[in-house]
């Protein structure tokens, strides 16, 4: 017999035990191993592949399993198997997780996928996502669009939460600054910042582009936790969606040497290469608006001391002296229609500007037929640096400036109609401005329509 505390076990009791102990093991390594393993997975989120009838779904979890997505229309139906990597923190606990990535190719258009992700050894919840009409030249994409988002004060989120889910938006952007950082207390708080935003990016594509909170050990957070089309990991690319082509960059490259200079020539010739095929007669003509996004901006107003107060801001004009691989010509020389921003911590709507000269399309409509791209910056969405101020006396360049706490609603309604507006989280989702942009053709832009008047034609050109 077996002495216990409160009593003493018998021998029949103790192989009783024994087998319970036994099958406990079995079925929960947990129970007897010194290594703990976490299968289940975590973190889901959405990215387009290299198309919009293509789906990346990328989860986490801390222990090595396989990386299976089971999804069709109305059940599991479909399975696809993926790619699962190691990844290493560079902080002082060099902490591992693996992500996994799985593509759901050759998708049906117009269609409702129900989905989870996973390995036999945990599962996800179940999740859904739309898929872009068969006819794509007929779709009308809207968009939230957004930069600074961090897990303390992700204000918006809660917001944009209640739209995704009553399918309001076909895709997110969020132009910079995650999580604050994802390399923080050893890359947790990236770990906390991805399980908060699985609310929205698991149900629709989640696209990305690094800020300069994410340049900790080469990017390697960013890079890891986010599956991007091409092959630049994430830190530049494009993609289409319906009338739209959309180029993601990566400003970082201008302000950050420590790893050279080769990302920043190697993104700026493919820029060029990008913007000409994206400029081909047929191309065009099939998706005619051209919208970069990428974080630091070429002009702002803010009360600070950031490069975009400068009149030759690295992004806009290229790196210091030398005037190197500077942004703004090229997008001017291509025709790039809109240009969206973040960094700053506000929101603040350009006229159409070229090297600091307005370039409006008429007096009372500046917006339609613009002699030059248009520039937003919305960098408010929310984060524990609170919003920032504006310099009192607002340039010429400027049409309307606002620190609420908020984002950007995009939609492309058809070949010559762009609609954009900013909402007020502070104000309970009330629209604070608006533009249409209106285009008869899209073309190189030149320098016949210029309006760099008084302050009375700006007055006027807002009403």
């Amino acid at each position: 017999m077996v002495s216990i505390p409160g009593g003493m076990l018998t021998a029949q009791q103790l192989v009783k035990v024994s087998l319970v102990l036994v099958s406990l093991s079995t079925v929960c390594p947990l129970a007897t191993s010194s290594t703990i393993e976490y299968y289940q997975p975590e973190q889901v989120h959405l990215s387009y592949g290299e198309n919009v009838y293509e789906m990346v779904v990328t989860w986490t979890t801390y222990s090595d399993c396989d990386s299976v997505v089971e999804y069709g229309i109305g059940g599991f139906a479909l399975k696809a198997q993926g790619e699962t990597k190691k990844f290493t923190d560079g902080g002082s606990e060099s902490r591992s997780m693996f992500i996994h990535r799985v593509k759901l190719s050759d998708l049906s258009p117009d269609a409702k996928y129900t989905y989870h992700c996973g390995s036999s050894l945990g599962w996800s919840g179940v999740f859904w996502f739309s898929t872009a009409p068969e006819d794509l030249s007929k779709w009308s994409p809207h968009l939230a669009i957004y930069g600074d988002m961090g897990n303390e004060n992700a204000q918006s989120l809660a917001r944009l939460q209640e739209e995704v889910q009553r399918n309001v938006y076909d895709a997110i952007i969020h132009v910079g600054d995650f999580a604050y950082d994802m390399d923080s207390d050893n890359a947790r708080v990236g770990d906390e910042f991805m399980r908060q935003i699985q609310s929205v990016a698991a149900y629709l594509p989640y696209m990305t582009c690094p800020g300069n909170h994410e340049q900790t050990y080469n990017f390697s957070n960013y890079r890891a936790r986010f599956s991007m089309p091409g092959d630049t990991e994430g830190l530049w690319y494009s993609f289409n969606m319906g009338p739209i082509h959309f180029i993601a960059l990566t400003t970082e490259v201008y302000y950050n040497f420590n790893y050279g200079m080769k990302q920043l020539v190697k993104q700026f010739y493919w820029l060029e290469e990008d913007l000409k095929e994206a400029t081909k007669l047929e191309n065009r003509k099939q998706r005619p608006w051209i919208i970069t996004y990428g974080h630091r901006p070429m002009y702002c107003s803010n009360d600070d001391y950031d490069d975009c107060r400068q009149h030759s801001t690295f992004v806009r004009k290229g790196i210091p002296f030398l005037k190197w691989f500077g942004l703004e010509d090229m997008f001017y020389k291509y025709g790039v229609d809109l240009s969206i921003w973040a960094h700053e911590h506000s929101y603040e709507r350009l006229w159409p500007v070229y090297d600091y000269k307005v370039y409006n399309g008429s007096l009372n409509a500046p917006y339609q037929n613009p002699g030059a791209t248009v520039h937003i910056t919305t960098g408010s969405a929310g984060c524990s640096e609170r919003t920032d101020p504006f310099i009192p006396i607002k340039p010429e360049w400027s049409a309307f400036r606002n620190s609420d706490y908020g984002y950007t609603k995009v939609k492309a309604w058809n070949e010559t109609h762009l609609y954009l507006e900013q909402i007020s989280d502070d104000k309970d989702g009330e629209v604070i401005d608006f533009i249409w942009i209106i285009k008869d053709k899209h073309e190189a832009f030149n320098s016949n329509q210029q309006f760099n008047g008084d302050k009375e034609f700006r007055e006027v050109s807002l009403e």
